[in-house]
């Protein structure tokens, strides 16, 4: 029970970073494109080092090198396809009240902290540390993610109060991944077979999504920053290697 309270806490502090599209509002579009190109270093850097350093070394303590390497790989494949399935409608109709794609995304939002959620469960039963280390992956990741999304619903046609109500709903999938992970996590074979996945799912992210957007970055000084956030992200993950082994 005190292993579903963490995993309660977690998946509610992940939830509530949807609420951060309201600190958006008030500042200016150049000033916020600059924070979230720093906010997507440090959280690729932080999902690189959360699956190198700590969740394919634990799922390699249960599982022999060729199944966590499959995992891995249909993990990846499974992102992908996930990715495409909720992405592929827009709407190409100027006047469309609310566009297609808003809706889209928040599927394909929903999905995904579900996963997130089992991911979280799974480590916390696994060990209460490598729980908190997860959190802190995904925390950092869901950042910039939950500022991109609340504008993705914007320009969708949302009004703002929707968009942030609509967003933070969403985010409430976290929850809902976690209890379900709780009670199927008992399973030592799922546990760590979803140490690998979620190990794909982090690279996948990070490759796919989220370093094609520090690369799109031209000016050295601004690339340099980047690169030293990400840089900052995996170091990040490695310090917390000494909490692990208190």
């Amino acid at each position: 029970m005190e292993t579903l309270i963490y995993i309660l806490i977690a998946t509610f502090l992940i939830s509530a970073g949807a609420l951060v599209g309201i600190f958006t509002l008030a500042m200016q579009a150049d000033k916020l494109d600059r924070i979230l190109l720093l906010l997507v270093s440090l959280s690729a850097g932080a999902l690189m080092g959360g699956a190198f350093i700590h969740l394919l070394p634990e799922a390699s303590k249960s599982l022999e090198s060729s199944s966590v390497y499959g995992t891995v790989l249909f993990s990846f494949v499974a992102f992908f396809f996930v990715e495409k399935l909720f992405h592929w409608r827009h709407c190409h109709k100027g006047q469309c009240k609310v566009h297609t794609f808003g809706y889209m995304n928040l599927c394909g939002d929903a999905v995904h902290n579900f996963i997130d959620g089992l991911v979280l469960a799974a480590t916390f039963i696994a060990d209460v540390r490598l729980g908190v280390v997860t959190t802190l992956a995904i925390a950092l990741h869901e950042i910039p993610q939950e500022i991109g999304d609340f504008g993705v619903l914007l320009y969708a046609g949302f009004k703002k109060s929707k968009a942030l109500v609509a967003n933070f709903m969403v985010a409430l999938t976290v929850v809902v991944g976690g209890i379900v992970g709780y009670f199927l996590s008992f399973s030592e074979h799922f546990i760590v077979y979803l140490l690998s996945f979620a190990a794909g799912g982090f690279i996948y992210i990070a490759a796919s999504d989220l370093m094609p957007e520090i690369r799109k970055e031209q000016g050295l000084k601004k690339s340099l920053a980047s690169f030293g956030m990400f840089l900052v992200g995996i170091l990040i993950m490695f310090l917390v290697t000494f909490l692990e082994h208190e």
